[in-house]
């Protein structure tokens, strides 16, 4: 996944930034990054050290990349102060090591994923770019972009509980908001294709919260 962030940020760097195949790559990392860990439990070849080497290549990959790509993004809209957008590497860092060490995590996540974080960004820096669906004027100001930047760097490192996707039984009664939130996704996603990706997460979030809300009744 190193070499794909490689990539990532050879594409958000170039003269003309490409960040819709740099979000393209970033899927195809968290796709690999799903079937890693699944490949290594079923081989069964998980160890200590290739649980911090793999976080090591997500820093890489999920912290860095995106960094890079809103960077590049607020240099484009000639913001004053891009480097706002290094706190996203220094935060998923942060986020990847209290996983590693919170037995908590085990069947849901508090905090949002870095893979999930960066496909957030790098879907936003899709947004005015020339042929896109939506051209947000909004995303233009240096000042919501870096509020973004600093509310999803508090929001990974937040001690809120999101809803895992994992059934248990494909029950309506018992996944009611999870099938609420599946389909939803899959509407937005079939309307705003990449676009979507910001507004799932938001959609995923928010689910995740009233869940909480849920089952404190």
């Amino acid at each position: 996944m190193a070499i794909q962030s490689v990539f990532i940020s050879g594409f958000a760097f170039d003269a003309q930034p490409a960040f819709i195949p740099a979000f393209w790559f970033l899927v195809a990392a968290a796709v690999f990054d799903f079937f890693d860990g699944f490949a290594a439990r079923l081989l069964k070849i998980q160890s200590p050290i290739g649980k911090q080497l793999d976080s090591l290549a997500d820093v890489v990959t999920f912290g860095v990349a995106p960094g890079m790509i809103m960077y590049q993004y607020l240099e484009n809209i000639q913001s004053d102060f891009s480097y706002i957008a290094l706190l996203i590497p220094l935060f998923s860092a942060l986020r990847l090591a209290k996983f590693n060490v919170d037995e908590r995590q085990n069947e849901g996540f508090l905090g949002l994923p870095t893979p999930a974080n960066a496909l957030f960004f790098a879907a936003l820096a899709t947004f005015n770019n020339s042929g896109q669906m939506l051209h947000l004027e909004i995303l233009n100001n240096q000042y919501i972009i870096g509020a973004i930047v600093l509310v999803f760097c508090f929001i990974m490192i937040s001690e809120i509980p999101l809803l895992a996707l994992k059934f248990k039984s494909f029950k309506w009664k018992d996944n009611q908001l999870k099938y609420i939130f599946l389909i939803l996704g899959v509407v937005l996603g079939a309307i705003f294709l990449i676009q979507a990706t910001p507004f799932i997460i938001l959609l995923y979030i928010l689910v995740s919260v009233i869940n909480n809300k849920l089952t404190r009744i």
